[in-house]
């Protein structure tokens, strides 16, 4: 990423805070920016392609980085609630 002011690291937290403080998070952007999440649970992959899809928001790409696991989430456009 080339700056880091929207990178959240979640390391050494287990499910389910990695999503509760990436939502917590995704509220305080504007539409349409982008989150980088840096993580160190495994089930971290699959919890954030389930949360993405549920809620709107683009998964923009993941990937796995020696033990960590970092995620770019798009915030969806305001659904006005």
């Amino acid at each position: 990423m080339a700056d880091n002011e929207n990178v959240l690291d979640v390391r050494g937290l287990s499910c389910p805070m990695p999503i509760v403080k990436t939502k917590k998070a995704l509220d305080s952007l504007a539409a349409h920016s982008q989150l980088e999440v840096w993580a160190t649970d495994p089930g971290s992959v699959a919890d954030f392609e389930a949360w993405t899809r549920r809620t709107g928001h683009k998964l923009v790409w993941s990937k796995q980085v020696g033990e960590e696991y970092r995620f770019r989430i798009e915030k969806r456009e305001s659904q006005g609630s």
